[in-house]
């Protein structure tokens, strides 16, 4: 029996602000998404833990992260939005998916490569089989489609080849998940240095718009934006990256095309240009910044979310779990 509609997966991670490139990215398009798929939205706290963690910051953090998804327009009564820690699962078929999964795949990641740079003092054994649990993720819910960058690519790859191999022993266990590609958002980039992502971890807070920035720190940020010295509101992403940058970030939120916003602003110098863009994000988030303010303080409301998206979450993982024992030959549980 197939099933209704097909499963779409997706999450962040639970440490760090979020940024508006995490919420032009994936948070809008998420929204949108709802009424075509049946939905599945973590806060990834578990794989937050290959990097040591402050035990208070981050659970407010992981609690604030859950409220915005919420705030930006996800449904929780629609949409099955939990905490990975919450759905024991997840840890389960991860560590079963880690005797799936040879060393070699693992070795070739690059997110492996580049995180160890970063944390030369805590290179674990959790960071590299990461991707087993990402795999585990995805696969719990039978997924059909994962939203992903060019970044996660190689996940969404391993994660496959995974499932393939489990089918290809087991039989038809695992849905072979695609990638999913919006047809809106686009990639945001630094403000500082706009040849690399705008990331939540950036060390140089002006370089990232967080979504929790109010609307006076968004257009002094927007203002610091590097350029170059010719003045032209031109796209051209080769040799004018930070333009170009504030070009796509304005286009996404006004609607405008590259060429509207050059006419828009030809013959303005990049002041004019900045205080636009400041202003369009300031307006932009100026929703959801109140949205945020009353979930905050419903409590309750948030708590129901929490418990009740971690019963369903649940139900379904262990549907695929239970199916996972029974194919290796896992003693049965007594219930």
């Amino acid at each position: 029996m197939e099933k209704e509609r097909k499963v779409l997966y997706s999450g962040m991670q639970a440490t760090g602000k979020l940024t508006i490139g995490n919420y032009i990215g994936a948070l809008k398009n998420w929204v949108n998404l709802h009424e075509e798929y049946d939905c599945f939205f973590g806060v990834m706290d578990l794989h937050s833990l290959t990097v040591r963690q402050n035990p208070t910051e981050f659970r407010q953090n992981a609690r604030r992260i859950y409220t915005q998804y919420v705030a930006a327009g996800l449904d929780p009564k629609k949409n099955c939005i939990y905490f990975q820690s919450h759905v024991p699962a997840h840890a389960e078929l991860g560590w079963v998916l880690d005797c799936f999964t040879y060393m070699g795949e693992l070795n070739r990641m690059t997110q492996f490569k580049d995180k160890s740079a970063k944390h030369a003092d805590n290179i674990n054994a959790g960071l590299f089989t990461y991707p087993a649990l990402m795999a585990a993720d995805i696969l719990l819910y039978q997924s059909d489609l994962v939203p992903i960058g060019a970044d996660q690519k190689q996940h969404l790859e391993i994660c496959r080849d995974v499932a393939e191999r489990f089918n290809n022993i087991y039989g038809d266990v695992f849905t072979i998940p695609e990638g999913y590609f919006p047809k809106t958002g686009a990639r945001i980039m630094s403000l500082a240095e706009p040849t690399k992502k705008m990331s939540k971890s950036d060390e140089n807070t002006n370089a990232t718009i967080y979504l929790v920035d109010d609307r006076d720190t968004i257009i002094r940020k927007f203002k610091k934006a590097v350029t170059d010295s010719d003045a032209e509101v031109r796209y051209d992403t080769e040799n004018k990256p930070g333009v170009s940058n504030l070009m796509e970030i304005y286009g996404v939120v006004t609607g405008k095309s590259m060429d509207e916003i050059a006419k828009e602003f030809d013959g303005k110098g990049y002041g004019d240009f900045k205080l636009a863009v400041g202003e369009s994000v300031a307006d932009m988030l100026d929703p959801f910044h109140q949205r945020c303010a009353e979930l905050e303080k419903d409590k309750t409301f948030i708590d129901e979310c929490i418990k009740e998206n971690a019963e369903k979450a649940s139900y379904f993982a262990n549907k695929t779990l239970r199916k996972v024992h029974k194919k290796l030959g896992l003693t049965e549980r007594i219930r």
